[in-house]
């Protein structure tokens, strides 16, 4: 493994009360990284806004440290916590992308989950670029009110990575899915674009009448962006959180729990994290995100189906409007669904990962009625 320590800058953290997580977690202190020798969870923090529409200084306050160290461990938790410390911003941006990056690749060859706490939401560039280094195509799901797209012309930003990934060669984006989109932020142009790239979206209104549609797309992801901005202003206040609509706090501590549960998600980037004015309640809720997250890593069944499926029940269902029968898993240990798709399989295959999808069993029900599945056809497309 390559030497990570020398990106990081270690914290003080004084140990509260007993049972705590602040005596739980191994910190990064002066002259004692953390020894990586264990599966488990890495918690850094990166202060890099220069790709943002916000002035901030650098700052490396403990924004969270404290909430999150007087929280405690759920019964569960049988895995490896460690706070690598603060990341600060390289000479130029690039330097920080960079040490991102490493950092997150070799935390992932590792089986440790990185969880970066940001700097602007550009860094999630940092973290795709660690997967292309690891040759594993991905699938990536923002969770944010807008598509932040950006144009092909324009520098990466805070809400313009996501062009930057596409137009990057070689290009290891397999899916791209958005939860909490709000219609009044997206261009037509933009609707049009992720139709064509048969790309997976969530509306907020969507979210709010079954909260159930947006599990299958954690479940399907490889990393998650997490936009604090995408939360109402009267859930996370600060000087620049304005939204009047966005995602309650609960609901945005549900949302990292279920992509915890994903046996699938390696990584996870929180972002837009301006300390200006930022209300202690606010600090307390991402400390309670970064919990909610843990506490659903705890509760992973390993049950996605890969190799053998003896141990799920497979249901086939003959479609007359295609020569293709869909066929459908469900997993004992969970009662979750997943939708095999029809791909030539080879044992060098880079798409082999992306052929069973997570769904759901309102998908089941469409297919016994004779219509096939939206993520059955977007995936099929990609595919061919």
């Amino acid at each position: 493994m390559k030497d990570i320590s020398i990106y990081f800058q270690p914290v003080e953290y004084v140990n509260s009360m007993e049972e705590s997580l602040g005596n739980k977690i191994q910190y990064h202190k002066e002259g004692d990284f953390p020894n990586l020798d264990s599966k488990g969870v890495a918690i850094f923090y990166s202060p890099e806004y220069r790709n943002s529409n916000v002035s901030v200084e650098a700052s490396t306050e403990d924004l969270f440290r404290n909430e999150l160290g007087d929280l405690f461990a759920g019964p569960s938790w049988g895995f490896q916590i460690y706070d690598l410390g603060n990341l600060l911003p390289g000479n130029d941006i690039k330097d920080t992308y960079f040490a991102i990056a490493q950092v997150v690749e070799e935390l992932v060859k590792k089986e440790i989950i990185p969880i970066l706490i940001g700097g602007s939401q550009d860094l999630t560039f940092a973290i795709y670029k660690a997967y292309q280094k690891l040759e594993q195509t991905v699938n990536l799901v923002s969770i944010d009110s807008k598509f932040d797209l950006g144009s092909p012309d324009d520098a990466l930003s805070h809400d313009g990575f996501l062009s930057p990934i596409l137009m990057h060669k070689p290009c290891y984006l397999f899916n791209h899915s958005v939860i909490g989109v709000q219609m009044p932020f997206v261009k037509q142009s933009e609707l049009d674009l992720f139709e064509k790239l048969y790309f997976d979206t969530c509306r907020l209104g969507e979210f709010n009448s079954d909260f159930t549609i947006a599990e299958p797309l954690l479940r399907n992801a490889d990393c998650m962006s997490l936009d604090l901005q995408a939360i109402r202003s009267s859930d996370f206040q600060g000087a620049n959180y304005s939204s009047p609509n966005g995602f309650y706090a609960d609901q945005i501590c549900q949302i990292v729990k279920y992509a915890g549960i994903s046996d699938k998600l390696t990584s996870l980037g929180i972002f837009n994290l301006f300390p200006d004015k930022l209300a202690p309640a606010s600090k307390g809720l991402l400390a309670q995100i970064i919990w909610y997250f843990l506490d659903g890593i705890s509760q992973r069944k390993g049950d996605f189906p890969i190799g053998s499926k003896k141990e799920y029940l497979k249901f086939i269902v003959a479609m007359e409007s295609s020569d293709d029968d869909l066929v459908f898993y469900k997993s004992n240990k969970s009662e979750r669904w997943w939708i095999e798709i029809p791909y030539p399989q080879t044992g060098n295959s880079k798409y082999a990962r992306h052929l069973m999808v997570p769904c759901n069993h309102s998908d089941y029900q469409l297919a016994m009625s004779g219509d096939v599945p939206d993520i059955w056809w977007k995936t099929y497309q990609k595919l061919i």
